[in-house]
């Protein structure tokens, strides 16, 4: 597959121009040649130096990131900056990046795979960017304690050994819960605007601790990380039944923050 064509069919997916102005990310191709053709895939959650020498190593044409290396442009390539992007140039590995837009896409987003592993129902677009949403919100199967939501995502996420913290202010049983991937810091006050019982975040911030007590909502933190794998891997799955010719991988290395 050339790459201008694998990248097209993410970008259309992921509505990737829809963003562009909401997204401090340049999202889409960040890093390959004018033309390519793409074979094998590395999926993660971090383009860093690390991950750029896994996929240089398993031989990837291209890579598919949540984080990338551009955050409103590059005015030198030095350093440690050279030292990142070096793996991929050296190597020639195509570098495609989705943020914002693959934290918010309804069904393969992150948001999306933390209500599918919650099981919520009644779901509804939440995390105001603009016009665009970054989260989802939804009703659990059936109520229950901060305790047990916690527990639940300590099991499945890749949190690197770190437990799952909860600022216990909600009800004693939660039932409609929002959710934000990473950085979730910013939106309490929509969720208590949204009546939610719980928040479940990536990370917050020390004003997170008394928004969230005045506010009468439980916020659980589950790691940035932890929070933000399903996106790459569900559009691993997703870019693995267009080409039956198409090899990926997935690269979990988890930060524990």
């Amino acid at each position: 597959m050339e790459l201008t064509e694998f990248c097209d069919r993410l970008d259309e997916e992921l509505r990737t121009e829809d963003w562009a102005s909401l997204d401090a990310s340049a999202n889409g191709l960040q890093v390959g040649p004018a033309e390519a053709d793409v074979e094998r895939v590395a999926f993660c959650t971090d383009g860093v130096e690390e991950t750029f020498h896994m996929a240089a190593e398993w031989d990837a044409d291209a890579m598919v990131v949540h984080h990338g290396i551009s955050w409103g442009g590059i005015e030198r390539v030095t350093g440690r900056h050279y030292g990142r992007i070096a793996p991929l140039v050296e190597n020639d590995v195509a570098l495609y990046v989705s943020h914002l837009p693959l934290d918010g896409h309804p069904d393969l987003g992150n948001a999306a795979g933390v209500a599918d592993l919650l099981d919520l129902a009644n779901r509804a677009p939440f995390g105001e960017v603009g016009p665009e949403h970054a989260g989802q919100q939804g009703r659990l199967p059936e109520p229950q304690s901060a305790e047990e939501l916690c527990k639940t995502l300590e099991v499945e996420l890749s949190t690197g050994g770190q437990p799952v913290q909860v600022l216990d202010f909600g009800p004693d049983e939660l039932e409609h819960v929002a959710i934000v991937t990473g950085d979730g810091s910013d939106y309490i006050d929509e969720a208590a605007a949204r009546g939610v019982d719980a928040v479940v975040m990536g990370e917050g911030k020390q004003k997170t601790y008394h928004e969230a007590q005045e506010a009468g909502l439980t916020v659980v933190l589950a790691g940035h990380y932890a929070t933000e794998t399903f996106g790459v891997r569900n559009l691993q799955s997703w870019v693995e039944e267009w080409d039956e010719d198409l090899e990926t991988t997935f690269f979990d290395v988890p930060t524990g923050l």
